[in-house]
């Protein structure tokens, strides 16, 4: 069942404007802060906007504990997990640009409002737009960043829908978490599939994914037009070659044994599938190093004019 509700207000902001791309894909810069000397805003305990590779605006979350997060605002794009040990968990390819005309390689890119192949371009818009930040805390000192997408020209060309997304990430100790809301603020009904499109950080060849056993499988290994329907009945799911295959009505909790000596549980509310994904000797100088262990929305969620569709995802080690 679809997390559907009705549209609420933000709260209003003073503002921090930093260097963005110069194009239409998104919103100026702007968050609750206090400017220092050195570029950078503190705008609450644990949470730091400053300039990232390209002179990109991103925000650093950092925890009381030793662990820290990286926030691209163009894409909304999260680049790194670093647990107290030092650890990156979390991938970005080693062809990545940061030139805020194309996609980040990496991290956990957002597809939406398409997954995909479809009629606009490959998963959608949104990991090709700048968000804006809205709100920065503190609770409990886990530091907390809310994100915030509208639609602009840009979007609209492809998809012609006004539209609220908010994505709030929340870091903890040994934690990540995520909220991304979708709200229909046009005067008409829309519909849209999802996903994030998570890169771990991994040693392919001993890479293991349990919980899957028993799901519909999409197997796109052969023809990614015509996926081949199936059942997946292995208890462990291993990468001996190019994977990429939809898991339907997947379990919202995953455990990740990246090959790397680390257990990472995904659990999730409201995401209906999984995917994962590594492109083998198509990507040869890095499909070694990632595995992606996407949750996803494949089936269209409808959303009538001011209802909103809300799912989260926690990534922790276990």
């Amino acid at each position: 069942m679809s997390a559907i509700s009705m549209a609420g207000s933000l709260p209003s902001l003073t503002s921090l404007k930093l260097h963005s791309p110069n194009n239409n894909r998104g919103s100026t810069v702007s968050m609750r802060a206090s400017a220092s000397t050195d570029g950078t805003a503190t705008t609450s305990q644990g949470v730091k906007l400053t300039q990232g590779n390209g002179d990109l605006p991103k925000v650093v979350l950092t925890s009381p504990h030793g662990s820290e997060a990286e926030v691209y605002l163009f894409g909304g794009c999260v680049t790194s997990w670093r647990i107290p040990n030092g650890k990156d968990l979390l991938f970005v390819r080693p062809d990545a640009v940061f030139n805020g005309q194309k996609p980040i390689s990496g991290g956990i890119p957002h597809c939406f409002p398409q997954f995909g192949p479809g009629k606009i371009q490959q998963h959608g818009f949104a990991r090709n737009m700048s968000w804006s930040v809205v709100d920065s805390e503190s609770t409990e000192g886990k530091p907390v960043l809310t994100l915030e997408l509208k639609d602009t020209p840009y979007s609209r060309a492809m998809w012609d829908f006004s539209f609220r997304a908010l994505y709030k990430v929340i870091l903890d100790s040994t934690s990540l978490s995520t909220e991304l809301i979708v709200t229909n603020t046009d005067k008409k009904a829309f519909s849209f599939s999802t996903a994030l499109h998570t890169y771990f950080r991994a040693a392919i060849a001993d890479v293991a994914v349990t919980g899957l056993k028993g799901c519909k499988t999409l197997n796109k290994e052969v023809d990614p037009q015509n996926p081949e329907e199936g059942i997946e009945e292995r208890e462990v799911v291993t990468f001996p070659g190019f994977v990429d295959c939809v898991y339907l009505d997947a379990s919202n909790e995953l455990l990740l044994e990246n090959g790397l000596g680390d257990k990472i549980l995904v659990k999730s509310t409201n995401w209906s599938d999984a995917v994962l994904w590594n492109p083998h000797l198509q990507m040869e100088a890095s499909y070694k190093d990632f595995v992606c262990v996407e949750n996803a929305q494949i089936k269209e969620i409808e959303l009538q004019p001011e209802q909103s569709w809300t799912a989260t995802q926690h990534l922790s080690i276990a």
